[in-house]
């Protein structure tokens, strides 16, 4: 991919990275953890996280993607998965832990998973942040990643009034924000709808298929689908690249924990 936007974080990345090793890292236990919270957009096999977790976290740092699908801010509170995040960071709780905080998509709509922006959702990734520094860990604020979805030849930004929300949320609190969804909002722009349709989970007009769980059970797993929300290794790829230029920027202290590997996005 060789549009403007990405080749230029693409640079400045790689400048700032220049000292720092680009192997892999995998996810186990050490001094340092960061932590993944939001919704399918950050989950495996579906979002950004896992390639963030692989590819741009540093071995010896611990990265625990905690992400569910289907939940908005609201369910992941009330069916308990706030609760669990919360446990793992109390036992965490000697070591120097980040929490990167993303929804946004599932409170769209008018279901019970919905959220209004100005009011509920605002309440709630202020509790986020409350919580995770009682628990004496770091948050940080990330916006949703845009939808794809175009009218013509512009971009359709429906999640801008909950990213609205995470960022004033961010001003008040001094907490550090990942502004995601400008950042991917300016990059699916320039990269019009058929570039943008190659970051999904599988091509246009693809059947969709269910992998295997990867734990050795023999239970299903996930579920890939070609959509306009969902993110396929393509996408991933440039989004968790997006988060971690913005993380050096944005929260400093986190730069001993990162590192940045060039991908070929085309």
């Amino acid at each position: 991919m060789t549009s403007a936007v990405l080749s230029s974080f693409l640079l400045w990345a790689m400048a700032a990275f220049a000292q720092v090793s680009a192997a892999p890292a995998a996810q186990k236990a050490g001094q340092d953890s960061i932590i993944l919270v939001g919704d399918s957009t950050v989950a495996a096999n579906s979002g950004w996280g896992q390639a963030f977790c692989e590819t741009h976290v540093r071995q010896g740092v611990e990265c625990l993607n905690l992400a569910r699908s289907g939940r908005s801010s609201r369910t992941f509170i009330s069916e308990g998965f706030w609760a669990g995040a919360l446990t793992e960071l109390r036992r965490r709780s000697d070591r120097n832990v980040w929490v990167l905080i993303q929804f946004g998509h599932n409170d769209q709509g008018k279901t019970y998973r919905s959220t209004d922006p100005d009011s509920e959702f605002r309440d709630n990734i202020q509790r986020f942040v409350r919580d995770v520094r009682a628990s004496g860990a770091k948050p940080v604020l990330v916006t949703p990643v845009t939808r794809r979805t175009f009218v013509g030849d512009r971009l359709d930004n429906t999640l801008e009034p909950w990213a609205q929300s995470i960022r004033a949320v961010a001003r008040e609190t001094e907490t550090p924000l990942v502004d995601l969804n400008a950042d991917s909002v300016a990059a699916v722009q320039e990269m019009g709808p058929k570039k943008a349709a190659l970051l999904a989970q599988l091509p246009p007009g693809s059947q969709p298929r269910r992998l295997a769980a990867n734990d050795g059970s023999g239970k299903p797993g996930a579920y890939l689908a070609f959509d306009k929300t969902h993110l396929g290794a393509r996408g991933a790829t440039i989004f968790a690249r997006m988060v971690t230029r913005d993380l050096v920027h944005e929260a400093p202290t986190m730069r001993p924990m990162l590192q940045f590997a060039a991908a070929n996005d085309n």
